[in-house]
């Protein structure tokens, strides 16, 4: 496995050609979709002709450094989802996004804490990262609780995107938090 990062209990590896069945496999819980999609699963069509080209060519545009990553359990191998640190289409490489996606059965391990705080660390001491950030559902009360153990900042609220109005919880809209390297050398 070609390793772009380990914590104590993870290794991510960047994804390949290969791995659009991870990601079938984990779009299709619909507790994992609901707050992406109500619940509702990812075309496989989709994940093969548009999510996995659009995840190499990140590696392409962003050196390889940064991007959606493959998370496995050390102990056993086991596939738990993916981890995100990219800055947007057109954006800053000194401003990225945080994100994960875990399978059901590795929620409440403490991977998501584990890994993102993973992922900061190498975004603030080899990447030249200035502020990290993430959104999330105001009613996802299980990754907002995250991006408070990870001493992220809420800094705002977001508009409900069209695509997601009818999800449950959407009228509530998102919330933005942030973290600076500055902040996170004082802790």
């Amino acid at each position: 496995m070609d390793t772009y990062l380990e914590t104590e209990r993870l290794a991510l590896r960047r994804f390949t050609a290969d791995d659009a069945d991870l990601l079938i496999e984990l779009d299709s819980d619909p507790a994992v979709m609901r707050y992406l999609t109500g619940g509702r699963p990812t075309a496989p069509e989709i994940v093969r002709e548009r999510h996995i080209p659009n995840i190499l060519a990140g590696y392409e545009k962003w050196g390889g450094d940064l991007g959606l990553f493959a998370a496995h359990e050390k102990d056993g191998g086991a596939f738990i989802g993916w981890f995100i640190l990219r800055p947007r289409a057109e954006g800053p490489l000194d401003e990225v996004e945080l994100g994960y996606r875990l399978r059901q059965a590795a929620w409440g391990n403490g991977y998501a804490t584990e890994g993102s705080r993973a992922l900061l660390g190498k975004a603030f001491t080899e990447l030249g990262v200035r502020m990290v950030w993430a959104q999330t559902m105001s009613v996802n009360h299980g990754s907002r609780n995250i991006m408070e153990k990870l001493d992220m900042t809420l800094v705002g609220t977001t508009p409900t995107p069209a695509d997601m109005e009818a999800i449950e919880g959407s009228v509530h809209g998102g919330v933005r938090y942030e973290i600076t390297k500055e902040r996170w050398t004082r802790q």
